[in-house]
């Protein structure tokens, strides 16, 4: 079939050049199969395959077989194709068991309600012949928030009074976008490092990946609110502390870490901030302990969240005046 897929590639990007040709795909279930030089046809468009996206961390690539890199041969975009994967898994919290799963369908409810809101990532969705719910998405043309904060060449307290607080500002932001998906009754499920993005021209943050889903009984929007604790807690840091890190900060200063200084959600992560910059605010840190081994209250909302945080904000700002 290399020939038809050649034909189409000449008629519709005649100055696309590629090494080899490959097959037409209009059912995209055994995703394995399509790779680099293939077309994912869906209705009556045509995506040319470039590659596998890739989950990068610690220097690692994990290929996302079901997450291809495309062209868009009758605009000539760069698009990423999400094909149909399930997978399932258990993220235990505490002493609590949450099921986690993916489901295409409910990132297709997202991309519908967010459609126009540039706080998250965009697309459309549509089923191959086989019914296969694929997610074509516009490309983020940005980086990484947690690399665009860690590549700040400078000392902690300098970031934490120079740049942080226009980093805050924008994360509230993000904040309340993860707010409007819930009431609207959907979840991010998915709220992480790697998943909030800094456009280049904009500035904007921009939420990608919502094809997770969970399960959290005691509450439904649970994990989400963790997971913008825990990316606060990066942010104010400017990166991750552990046990095995300290020493590049502290040097032969001594400190002594108890349990509750430790997250719930990852063990070995320090979030008693405060404990190594002294002038992180109180207010702040009480927030950090919120999603502590030894927090006892957590935040149920957003909303209350945000009541905590958004005074920060100014504090901050004041403590840099001063």
């Amino acid at each position: 079939m290399s020939n038809e897929v050649q034909e189409l590639v000449k008629r519709l990007r005649p100055n696309l050049s590629i090494g080899q040709y490959g097959r037409i795909y209009r059912d995209t279930t055994e995703f394995m199969k399509i790779s680099y030089g293939d077309v994912i046809a869906l209705e009556d468009q045509h995506y040319l395959v470039l590659r596998d996206e890739a989950e990068r961390s610690f220097g690692i690539e994990d290929p996302k077989y079901w997450v291809k890199r495309c062209i868009h041969l009758e605009s000539g975009e760069r698009k990423i194709l999400k094909l149909v994967f399930y997978e399932k898994f258990t993220l235990k919290l505490g002493d609590l068991d949450i099921p986690c799963y993916r489901s295409p369908r409910k990132e297709g409810r997202i991309l519908d309600l967010v459609r126009g809101d540039s706080r998250f990532m965009q697309g459309v969705s549509k089923k191959d012949e086989k019914g296969n719910l694929v997610r074509i998405i516009d490309v983020v043309s940005g980086k990484r928030l947690d690399h665009h904060v860690f590549e700040m060449e400078m000392p902690h307290r300098e970031y934490f009074f120079k740049e942080f607080p226009g980093i805050l500002e924008k994360f509230i932001d993000s904040c309340r976008a993860i707010e409007f998906l819930h009431e609207n009754r959907e979840i991010h499920g998915d709220i992480r490092r790697d998943h909030l993005w800094r456009e280049y021209k904009s500035g904007n943050y921009v939420w990608i990946d919502f094809d997770y889903a969970y399960e959290f009984e005691e509450n439904p929007f649970g994990l989400d609110i963790f997971g913008l604790g825990s990316l606060l807690i990066y942010l104010a840091g400017k990166q991750i502390y552990t046990m095995a890190n300290l020493s590049q900060i502290l040097g032969d200063k001594d400190l002594e870490f108890e349990k509750q200084d430790f997250s719930l959600l990852y063990k070995n992560r320090i979030v008693n901030l405060r404990k190594l910059f002294p002038y992180i605010p109180e207010q702040m840190n009480v927030i950090f302990m919120h999603f502590s081994q030894g927090a006892e209250v957590f935040y149920e909302t957003v909303s209350e969240f945000l009541a905590d945080l958004e005074p920060c904000l100014e504090i901050i700002k004041n403590k840099e005046a001063s």
